[in-house]
């Protein structure tokens, strides 16, 4: 009895894991992000610690896959997704909250590096280069910022980082079309460094 309780609750875990996987990717999906946010923001909240979610939008992924195949979509985003674990550390969390959406959490930065660190991924990104049938593509992202403390929620949060985000996808959008950027943008505080 005890043996077939042990493999019914191994299976369950096993099972819930799956549930907050991202099957492609091998990070969270939103369910388990979502998840795992929750459970940092009750940590700030009790520890009076730090952090910031980064939510990161994948440009120009639908026409590769448009033009050359979800395959081919499918590399680009595994190549993202190694490119961001590449610029955080083990105890951060990475999460795609769906299709091209990805998230980062971040523990003990301040708002300045938060930010630099939004720029070194978008830059890490950025540097991507595909040969998908004899064409050269690039896909790049935009990244926003939420800061975390004690008097965050979960919603809040995802919609303040996720409204951040669509202000920089605006202003990378006039950046590339040759036009200044304008306030609130953080190419200043661009870095390629990891964070310690």
């Amino acid at each position: 009895m005890r043996a077939q309780l042990a493999r019914a609750q191994a299976r369950i875990e096993e099972l819930q894991a799956s549930s907050e996987t991202d099957f492609l990717l091998d990070i969270l999906n939103r369910r388990g992000f979502e998840r795992e946010l929750v459970r940092s923001l009750s940590f700030i909240k009790r520890y009076q610690a730090s952090g910031a979610l980064i939510v990161l939008d994948v440009d120009r992924l639908k026409p590769i896959n448009d033009a050359f195949g979800h395959a081919a979509g499918d590399e680009v985003l595994k190549a993202i997704v190694a490119a961001i674990s590449d610029q955080v550390r083990a105890s951060d969390v990475i999460g795609r909250l769906g299709g091209d959406e990805f998230a980062v959490l971040l523990w003990n930065l301040s708002e300045i590096d938060a930010r630099a660190k939004a720029a070194a991924l978008e830059e890490a990104i950025d540097r991507l280069t595909f040969v998908f049938r004899g064409s050269r593509v690039s896909a790049g992202a935009s990244a926003g910022v939420a800061i975390l403390t004690a008097h965050s929620d979960v919603d809040r949060v995802l919609d303040e980082a996720d409204r951040a985000m669509y202000v920089r996808k605006a202003q990378r959008r006039h950046e590339s079309q040759g036009i200044p950027e304008g306030p609130g943008g953080y190419s200043a505080l661009r870095s390629s460094g990891t964070l310690p």
